[in-house]
């Protein structure tokens, strides 16, 4: 396998792009936006320069991986001649079915579709394709290019040839895969997001401010971040998004999102990427200010 196409060029998938080309893999990296490629290609160069200074890469892979990737705007043209395609498009359900529909259509009979969904049903995403067998999860965690872990979903048609396949993939491109079965939130959200939950609940409460529940989950159980700034630096619509799934995925109240974190999501106070969420991050602030809504 050497022909990777990635659908999605945001953080996520220009991530995904990065890892595959250091590695040698001719990388199709695909988006409707063209301004969103040039802006992909500008921070998988900034991540190989941050690379570069730490030691970690040199010039010269740097310059053989930004050469393995090819940019397109057009599904048809940029899976045609892929082995594998993963999907790593905005977290909605209908959205990634429809881009699952057309990887189906254009990609190689033999081709293997993946996608990075960190909740939504494999199944679910195969019954649209002719190839439900070949479907699979490859659930990279943020940022791609640092973090080892590839959480790997079977779908409940996949074949135990497409699941080993990815698992000597991944670890080929220096991961760490672990299998998980196609259940709400797989393992790592299922786990995460009530947690995520919780402490937005403890704020809503009154139990505590946002700077003491983070501060006590770094301090008393060594997480390098707590799970306020967590849920601000993945996005707090996505955390929103997620605990749905779960809620309507297994039916039980406990999954529910807290009504705060709805009303932020409303208020379109998104975290980092908004500028504004549990923390205040306008102005390029590295220092963690609690927002107003909170202080």
């Amino acid at each position: 396998m050497k022909n990777i196409s990635v659908i999605g060029s945001g953080t996520m998938g220009n991530g995904i792009a990065h890892v595959f080309a250091q590695h040698g893999y001719k990388v199709a990296l695909i988006d409707v936006n063209p301004a969103a490629l040039e802006k992909a290609l500008t921070a998988i160069t900034k991540n190989f320069d941050r690379q570069i200074a730490k030691g970690n890469a040199t010039e010269d892979l740097k310059n053989s991986a930004m050469a393995n990737i090819t940019t397109y705007t057009s599904i048809a043209e940029g899976v045609k001649n892929a082995e594998l395609v993963v999907e790593a498009a905005t977290e909605n359900s209908d959205l990634k079915l429809k881009i699952f529909t057309d990887m189906d259509s254009h990609a190689p009979q033999g081709c293997i579709l993946a996608s990075n969904t960190s909740s939504i049903s494999i199944t679910k995403l195969a019954s649209g394709t002719s190839r439900p067998g070949k479907v699979i999860g490859m659930h990279f965690m943020n940022p791609v290019p640092v973090m080892k872990l590839v959480e790997v979903i079977n779908g409940y048609s996949t074949e135990k040839e497409v699941t080993n396949t990815i698992i000597e993939l991944s670890k080929a491109i220096g991961k760490v895969p672990v299998p998980s079965n196609d259940f709400p939130g797989f393992i790592a959200n299922r786990i995460l997001m009530p947690m995520i939950n919780e402490a937005i609940y403890s704020l809503h409460e009154g139990v505590a401010g946002v700077s003491e529940i983070d501060t006590i989950m770094k301090l008393g159980m060594a997480h390098p971040m707590g799970p306020l700034q967590l849920a601000d630096f993945i996005g707090l619509d996505v955390c929103h998004s997620i605990l749905m799934v779960l809620y309507n995925g297994f039916g039980n109240p406990k999954y529910a999102p807290c009504p705060l974190l709805t009303n932020m999501v409303t208020a379109k106070k998104l975290g980092v990427k908004t500028g504004e969420g549990f923390y205040d991050y306008s102005g390029g602030n590295k220092e963690l200010i609690v927002s107003k809504s909170f202080g």
